[in-house]
């Protein structure tokens, strides 16, 4: 056990069991009074070796597994694994299923910033925004599950296509909801934005700075609230993203309110992306030719694309079998929370739910 060094340094634990911590992470935290003197995240507890059941799994057997390490933007990590495949087997998609991809993709970011919303809200102490926020993400999780079959571990994408195609039904009840949620933005800002408890619970409150960022290699909203515009569907586009019109929302201040300002504002530019995409969605088929079991020639590949929480990117080794000979991916979520180890010290212990809770960490994608 560690000594205290003096009568007012003392250890907390944060964690591994704590509802702040949405998960099974745990803070270890050396206390100079109310001070965070230092900060240790401690990861591991939810380990499944993801990365290592793939050497023995087919490639199309993995396709469960993408979406359980982010269960809240599971259809991201669904595409960008598929994605990653049929580059390395050169598998050509139709065009109609690149829209789908995109369109459910970007659906499952917002419902992914939504439950951020509605519970980071909650762990400042606020319940009605909340009720809000799961009321509208509900919807999103019936469209989806229309079409998918999942409400939230997604094993959506097939190489070569999707695994079932859009139909009225599911395009009329899109656009009813992204009617609705522009509707609540009012509500949103009006509940929190403007609330004066939220503001000093959030206002200079655990300042990541570009330089921070960039050195600790943080990526999403925690980099773009920092005042750098990167977002790996503008800096490396891929499927059809570079055919729509979209911004970027950064912050200034690199603070816990900026990056909830970026999430609020990234979720009205999900809107935009899927709304010119059901305008556009061409006609053709959802799934195009593909060989029932891939075996991508020799050689390695890397496939990046940007989750709800930033740079994902898929590492894949293939000895030319039906296996991966070596599969790593690159979580946005590790990276930034190892930052907290600069940011915490010197905090009050009373604002470290706040900057957890704006960070936005999925612990089994840590974990994986």
């Amino acid at each position: 056990m560690l000594e205290p060094i003096t009568e007012q340094t003392f250890y907390l634990n944060l964690g591994p069991q704590h509802p702040s911590t949405h998960g099974v992470l745990r803070l270890f935290l050396k206390l100079d009074g109310e001070y965070i003197v230092e900060a240790d995240p401690i990861v591991g507890y939810g380990h499944r070796g993801h990365e290592k059941m793939a050497e023995s799994h087919l490639y199309e057997q993995f396709f469960p597994n993408s979406s359980r390490m982010d269960y809240l933007s599971g259809l991201l990590f669904n595409h960008a694994y598929v994605a990653a495949v049929e580059k390395m087997a050169g598998i050509a998609v139709p065009y109609r299923a690149e829209y789908i991809r995109v369109i459910c993709a970007e659906l499952n970011r917002i419902s992914s910033h939504l439950l951020w919303f509605g519970t980071y809200i909650m762990d400042l102490g606020a319940f009605t925004p909340f009720l809000y926020a799961f009321d509208d993400r509900e919807i999103i999780l019936d469209i989806l599950d229309r079409v998918t079959g999942s409400r939230l571990t997604y094993s959506y994408c097939r190489l070569g296509g999707v695994a079932k195609d859009i139909d009225e039904e599911f395009i009329s009840s899109t656009r009813k909801f992204i009617k609705r949620l522009r509707s609540r933005w009012h509500d949103y800002h009006n509940l929190v934005t403007k609330n004066v408890i939220f503001i000093h619970r959030t206002k200079d409150v655990g300042i990541i700075d570009r330089d921070l960022a960039l050195r600790f290699g943080c990526t999403g909203p925690i980099l773009r609230a920092a005042g750098v515009p990167y977002d790996i569907r503008k800096a490396e586009p891929y499927s059809v993203y570079p055919e729509f019109d979209f911004d970027i929302p950064t912050g200034s201040n690199g603070d816990a309110f900026d990056r909830y300002m970026v999430r609020l504002q990234e979720m009205e530019q999900s809107l935009r992306i899927i709304e010119q995409a059901l305008d556009r969605l061409p006609p053709g088929p959802h799934k195009g030719l593909a060989p029932v079991r891939v075996s991508p020639p020799k050689g390695d590949c890397y496939f990046a694309a940007e989750s709800a929480r930033g740079a994902l990117g898929y590492y894949i080794i293939s000895d030319g079998s039906r296996y991966p000979y070596r599969l790593k991916v690159r979580v946005p979520s590790f990276s930034n929370l190892q930052v907290l180890t600069d940011v915490l010290p010197g905090t009050l212990v009373a604002d470290t739910i706040s900057i957890l809770g704006s960070i936005d960490i999925v612990v089994p994608e840590v974990d994986r």
